[in-house]
């Protein structure tokens, strides 16, 4: 059931690119859209909890730093970061530099979490790297110049990227998955709206397909997404969660070639096999380690 939520949650992230099209199409920049992400995500959240149950909004200040990290040193540095690298370099290097993201993941995990560093991980995050090489056409790479800057903020969206699953998973310890998730948008959108420029006068807002479009961003890629992969998450390891999440460049690329008419490669296809491939390695590893528990 946690991988099950986990690639829920990937999917979700990878149909994005549907809100993404409509709100860039409408004039809004990059950063504009990111804040309409958080913003209506966190509005969303917090009227919930207000509505089912206030008790889940109290939290205990000595844990905001934890809440900072998953929405500021996270999601805003991420997207900061990954818009950047799109701008410095080509897009496909961009999103092959932000899916360095389970590298970062399992050391990170190995350092603080003493999660262990096994063979079937090491196999299924090589097969994920060479896959979304293959989903993305970097491969093989050119040998053209690429910007140092370009790559170095695109490294930075994959740490960032990471920094979610190690601080809800420390989040985890005292607070449900709701909570981090509401808490973690809120810290989001109090860091972007003063810096993106988005006005509320503006009359894109009120438009009702450009509403329709922000709440669908909001919920869908992610309220719902963030909330599902974080439940998986409190199941299973995290390296194991964010190897499995990059299901989502697999949605991605399925959504272009069934929505956008994208021509699906050769190598494309290989790609999705192998990052399908280690999604099934982690799970049959996870088999055999309980039913070695169980055995007397």
């Amino acid at each position: 059931m946690a991988y099950v939520l986990v690639v829920i949650g990937a999917s979700l992230w990878g149909i994005i690119g549907i809100f993404i099209h409509e709100l860039s199409n409408a004039g809004f920049t990059s950063l504009q859209i990111v804040t309409l992400r958080v913003v209506s995500a966190a509005i969303m959240l917090v009227s919930y909890l207000l509505i089912s149950d206030a008790q889940l909004l109290k939290i205990n200040m000595k844990d905001t730093p934890v809440f900072a990290g998953t929405g500021i040193m996270s999601i805003v540095f991420f997207n900061w970061c990954y818009f950047t690298a799109i701008q410095e370099v080509s897009l496909s290097i961009a999103v092959m530099l932000l899916y360095t993201g389970p590298a970062f993941v399992i050391l990170l995990s190995r350092i603080f979490f003493k999660e262990y560093f096994n063979y079937p991980k090491i196999i299924a995050l090589l097969f994920t790297a060479v896959g979304c090489m293959l989903v993305i056409q970097l491969f093989p790479l050119s040998n053209k110049t690429i910007s140092f800057y370009g790559v170095l903020v695109g490294l930075g969206s994959g740490f960032g990227y990471a920094l979610y699953s190690i601080f809800g998973k420390v989040a985890l310890r005292k607070h449900p998955p709701i909570t981090i998730i509401t808490y973690t948008f809120v810290f989001a959108s109090l860091a972007l709206l003063p810096t993106s420029g988005l006005t509320l006068d503006s009359t894109l807002l009120f438009s009702p397909n450009i509403l329709i479009t922000i709440l669908g961003l909001g919920l869908f890629p992610t309220v719902l997404a963030y909330l599902l992969y974080t439940i998986g998450l409190s199941m299973i390891e995290s390296g194991k969660a964010s190897i499995t999440a990059t299901m989502e460049p697999v949605i991605a690329t399925a959504l272009g070639v069934f929505m956008f008419n994208e021509v699906l490669t050769g190598f494309q296809i290989v790609g999705i096999f192998l990052i399908i491939s280690a999604v099934i390695i982690l799970q049959i590893k996870g088999k055999k380690r309980k039913t070695v528990a169980r055995t007397p």
